[in-house]
């Protein structure tokens, strides 16, 4: 007999994996489906990685709300979780007079927004705060909360949670058609598999649109919109001190300069609007653009070795603002239009989509326990394994290194083999412990972890290398 879940959610990207963390508090039967092999594996892996305080948004709108619902969730959950983090501050640079005159106007927003430690600074703090700065700004406004995060970690965090609180997990699904009847969403995958639920959650990023038209609603359409990024290597990251964040305009936030908890800096991203949602290749133009932006910011930048290059694609709609509905007759929540503050807001969504369900007749009633969970660390803030001689002496492969580069242990690589969510895929293993995303980019360490990953999970080596070129793109 065809099992009936009470909830199933498309998509385990940041806020796919946030939404079922948070219902699997609850007594419910509760299934996942992705269309990847790996949760976070769509526009969640290739942002900005900054952890934003909705200081920016339009006041009013439900992404505003629930940025800053988000942000006080994510305070608590973070460090309870292990989610590596670091708050730096923002610092929004006015470059001519007229992105000067603006401050004023960003500073009121984000006070109605809520976010009241915003202050406008002068040129002269400008350049104290970082000196690297190139020459000619007109002052700043400085925003404390602005952190970076790593996008890699939170929905692993959140998927695993939802696991260990007995939500299921399916990988390889793409939904190829929904049928509902007496009550009864049916979610075709391929082949024969099915899920069935009561309750559908509609959470598909780049193709929230393509599923709401399963469902027979046509309020959105999603038109992929590339960002471009350069990653700079380690040496680089002395340059600056806090998020280098550009005056936004109504079309994007702009490019900005950043760190990244694993001790890089990020330079970019554009703002390119495609047809085709799997367009994550980069392009010369695109890059082009990139150095140029970051030449007139920070010269420096520009004497520094690149460590890697790519692109990410944001689900943006011809709205403003978030696309989350309920429709109460078909027991459906779409959750479309989450653009690029899909990581920042995750957790308040989440909060949200669970009031809609209970408003669409869900009964919350919630668990005697919610086991909670710890992540390993892949962020630079705080110790990492190999610095860790308590850990060593419990188990001598947390010294045995890896990944030279990034300074990954056999131990951290068998962690995330065997773990709830275990890795299948050296990109799964990437974005779990960071090995081969160093400056030799896999060249001296690969090998090896193939040779693990194999041996560990009884794959075919030339299988797994194959795989990796199909989905990591760069």
């Amino acid at each position: 007999m065809q099992k009936i879940y009470d909830v199933a959610i498309i998509g385990a990207g940041a806020v796919g994996t946030a939404i079922a963390r948070e219902l699997s508090r609850y007594k419910l039967k509760i299934a996942l489906v992705e269309a990847k092999s790996d949760v976070g594996m769509g526009t969640t892996k290739a942002n900005t990685a900054i952890w934003h305080t909705g200081f920016d948004a339009k006041p009013g709108t439900l992404e505003a709300q629930l940025l800053r619902r988000s942000y006080a969730l994510m305070e608590s959950y973070a460090p309870e979780a292990g989610i590596p983090t670091e708050r730096l501050g923002g610092l929004l640079v006015a470059w001519t007079e007229d992105q000067f005159q603006n401050l004023s106007n960003l500073l009121q927003r984000a006070h109605q927004n809520g976010v009241t430690d915003v202050r406008i600074i002068s040129a002269e703090e400008v350049y104290r705060l970082e000196p690297g700065l190139n020459e000619g700004a007109w002052g700043g406004l400085f925003v404390p909360g602005e952190s970076l995060i790593c996008p890699f970690t939170l929905p692993i965090a959140f998927a695993t949670q939802a696991l260990l609180n007995g939500a299921d997990l399916k990988l390889n699904f793409p939904v190829q058609g929904i049928q509902q009847e007496d009550g009864v969403s049916h979610v075709f995958g391929p082949g024969e598999q099915r899920v069935s639920a009561r309750y559908l959650i509609n959470a598909a990023g780049l193709y929230s649109d393509v599923i709401d038209h399963m469902l027979g609603h046509y309020d959105f359409t999603v038109t992929p919109r590339r960002g471009e990024l350069i990653v700079y290597d380690k040496f680089a990251r002395s340059l600056i001190n806090h998020i280098i964040l550009p005056v936004p305009t109504a079309i994007t936030k702009g490019v900005l300069i950043s760190p990244t908890v694993y001790g890089n800096i990020l330079l970019g991203p554009t703002a390119e609007d495609l047809e085709d949602k799997t367009n994550t290749a980069t392009s010369e133009a695109g890059l082009a653009m990139l150095l140029e932006k970051g030449r007139a910011i920070l010269p420096q930048l520009m004497d520094e070795e690149v460590t890697a290059t790519y692109a990410g694609l944001r689900a943006a709609t011809e709205h403003k603002d978030y696309q989350i509905r309920l429709h109460g007759e078909q027991r459906y929540v779409c959750v479309g239009g989450i653009r690029s503050t899909g990581v920042s807001g995750a957790m308040g969504i989440a909060e949200y989509v669970a009031d809609l369900l209970a408003e669409a007749g869900l009964s919350l009633a919630p668990k005697p326990e919610f086991k909670t969970i710890r992540m390993p660390n892949i962020g630079e803030a705080t110790p990492r394994p190999y610095q860790r001689p308590d850990l060593i002496a419990q188990n001598p492969d947390y010294g045995r290194m890896v990944c030279h580069c990034e300074k990954v242990t056999m131990g951290e690589i068998l962690d995330a083999i065997h773990s709830p969510l275990p890795a299948r895929t050296l990109d799964g293993l990437r974005r779990r412990t960071r090995a081969m995303q160093g400056r030799c980019q896999g060249f001296n360490c690969q090998a090896h972890v193939v040779d693990i990953l194999a041996r560990e999970t009884g794959q075919d080596p030339k299988f797994l290398l194959a795989l990796d070129g199909r989905e990591v793109q760069r």
